[in-house]
């Protein structure tokens, strides 16, 4: 299994990977550590691991704002010396809350219990339970309202190249090379789209399927698509690389 530990105090992250290489419950076979909130998102915007180690207090921040900047589905054992915010924690995938400083015992239950809810979870009928939700007629957007001036205007989700984030705001960009301010977020309009249409290839972008010119492939882990019209921002556009499998078979589909 692969562990990212986020944490700042160099003895800390010693510890506790002193404690997880003597320990049976989970094998470890990589292990990221992450010193600083933008490390962490500079390191999940491209990666992913199977398990994270999550302190709260970081050097640039609480590590809590990470989850603003990208989406975390990766459960999650918090270790932290103070308690005020085991409420705040829990609306994420949290297994446990270690309070610092915790014993080698203390560890080996939150190990335990995060392998005993991975056993006995079984997450295929929850997601087809979402496929089935998203793709029925009452849940899926065809057409986007904008504003044009003082005039509001249709777009149908055809015309719709990509929607992208930048800086607080949402943009649609049209077929015909038109941009408008789409008022909503991309976590929030992507679970509005119809899925055989639109995919969220990154936190930044979603695009329609018949705007992509072009997939260039550097590596497994690092594919770019040429999108047509070209964005005016962020003009080189990459697949996610936790995205990378399921929207290459997206795209042949």
């Amino acid at each position: 299994m692969k562990i990212a530990i986020i944490e700042d105090e160099l003895l800390a992250v010693n510890y506790l990977k002193n404690l997880l290489d003597t320990q049976s419950i989970v094998p470890v076979t990589e292990t990221v550590v992450l010193r600083s909130k933008k490390q962490a998102i500079d390191f999940f915007e491209k990666d992913s691991a199977d398990l994270i180690f999550m302190d709260i207090h970081l050097g640039d921040g609480m590590s809590l704002e990470i989850f603003e900047h990208v989406e975390l589905f990766t459960p999650i054992i918090f270790i932290t010396a103070f308690d005020e915010y085991a409420m705040r924690v829990f609306r994420h995938f949290t297994i446990d809350y270690l309070l610092k400083p915790f014993e080698e015992e203390d560890l080996h239950k939150a190990l335990q219990k995060f392998i005993s809810i991975r056993n006995n979870f079984d997450p295929e009928p929850v997601l087809k339970s979402i496929s089935s939700l998203r793709q029925a007629d009452d849940e899926v957007m065809k057409r986007f309202m904008v504003r044009e001036g003082n005039k509001l205007k249709s777009i149908d989700e055809h015309n719709t190249a990509y929607f992208f984030a930048s800086g607080k705001y949402l943009f649609l960009t049209t077929k015909d090379h038109q941009t408008y301010i789409y008022d909503d977020t991309i976590k929030d309009i992507i679970q509005k789209l119809n899925p055989d249409i639109f995919f969220k290839i990154n936190r930044k972008f979603i695009i329609n399927k018949e705007a992509v010119s072009e997939i260039i492939k550097y590596s497994s882990q690092k594919v770019e698509l040429r999108l047509s019209p070209e964005p005016e921002v962020n003009a080189e556009v990459f697949i996610s690389k936790t995205q990378i499998t399921e929207c290459l078979n997206w795209l042949n589909r």
